[in-house]
């Protein structure tokens, strides 16, 4: 059974790095597999397993985790920010943004709030 829990901790971990070095690219589960050479279906089990969430969610959480941190160290507009972190508009990406840090993020600029990422927090189940 260890060589299993051992097995999938090597998946989470090439998966989690491969993430990080390509945060700016377009990632899908398809791509993320090939580039990998594992199946999407087991990726994506043996990821939800370790970590309680899904691939797209830890993406998703990654690239919100970084575009949290803009807007604390930077005085880029939002917009920008939000089309670096893969948002098509502003307004999905404010929506997004809302539900993961529970305030907008202007409301998160302006408090310079300067705290670990939500994924970072969540008993390091997402962090890098």
């Amino acid at each position: 059974m260890e060589e299993k829990n051992a097995a999938g901790e090597t998946v989470v971990r090439k998966i989690k790095e491969y993430i990080e070095s390509h945060q700016k690219d377009e990632l899908s589960l398809d791509k993320i597999a090939a580039a990998l050479n594992y199946s999407k279906f087991y990726m994506g089990r043996v990821f939800a397993e370790a970590t309680g969430t899904t691939i797209c969610k830890y993406i998703q959480g990654r690239r919100l985790d970084a575009a949290a941190e803009q807007l604390v160290i930077t005085n880029r507009p939002v917009i920008d920010i939000a089309l670096e972190a893969g948002y098509g508009s502003p307004q999905a990406f404010t929506l997004a943004f809302r539900r993961f840090y529970r305030c907008s993020p202007r409301a998160y600029r302006k408090n310079r709030i300067s705290v670990p990422g939500k994924s970072e927090m969540m008993g390091g189940r997402l962090a890098a």
